[in-house]
């Protein structure tokens, strides 16, 4: 078992038990989720890694024009990748949400910039208190305009020296996703009490609703 695995696991005791010692309060948010309905004629994909997965299926599902955020795995060698093989270490696999989106109401640029509104950039192989390969910062391209996008857009936030280090996320082009386990998909809105969620997920979720200006579902 890999340490980030133990890790989550390790936080997600301590928080049962700072979660029973503040007599078992917990935070109310709604949990944006996959849109009804069918995709677009002219719904395109993106795929992007920033550490766990639940995390990132909010963040993008949140975003007027995507209609879903499907929890994955992205990045690695291993054909027939699950959750335990991954948390490993052992299978190159990132944690990654596939989003699917309609260009006429959100651009791939804004996705890139939500991207970078909610994740730290120069954390190598983790972030926050999950550590591991699986866990790091990768934006996988489709063409050569997307890379652009995504290299324009890393270049403006280096000249801006947001980031007194340096941004070391993954721009790769995209090859294969497999779909995690369904216990994976729309995970918050599913255990909306688990503690890891409510110390971990949904304030990370918040804080990207103040920094990023949206546009948001309503």
């Amino acid at each position: 078992m890999s340490f980030s695995f133990n890790m989550k696991h390790f936080l997600i005791t301590f928080c049962v038990i700072f979660i029973l010692a503040a007599c078992g309060q917990t935070q109310s948010v709604d949990i944006p989720v996959k849109a009804p309905g069918k995709p677009s004629p002219n719904e395109q994909v993106a795929d992007f890694s920033e550490g766990c997965f639940w995390h990132a299926e909010i963040v993008f599902q949140s975003l007027l024009g995507v209609r879903d955020a499907v929890s994955g795995y992205a990045g690695g060698v291993d054909k027939h990748p699950d959750y335990e093989k991954v948390c490993t270490g052992l299978t190159g696999h990132a944690e990654t949400v596939q989003v699917y989106y309609d260009p006429s109401k959100i651009s791939y640029a804004t996705l890139v910039a939500a991207y970078f509104a909610s994740v730290d950039p120069t954390e190598i192989n983790r972030q926050g208190n999950d550590e591991g390969t699986q866990y790091r910062g990768i934006i996988f391209y489709r063409n050569d305009q997307e890379k652009k996008i995504i290299d324009d857009y890393m270049a403006q936030l280096t000249a801006s020296h947001k980031y007194a280090q340096k941004i070391v996320t993954e721009v790769v082009p995209f090859t294969n996703f497999y779909q995690a386990e369904s216990y994976h998909q729309e995970y918050i809105k599913n255990n909306p009490n688990n503690p890891y969620v409510q110390n971990v997920s949904i304030p990370d979720y918040l804080e990207f609703r103040k920094i990023f200006k949206g546009p948001y579902k309503s």
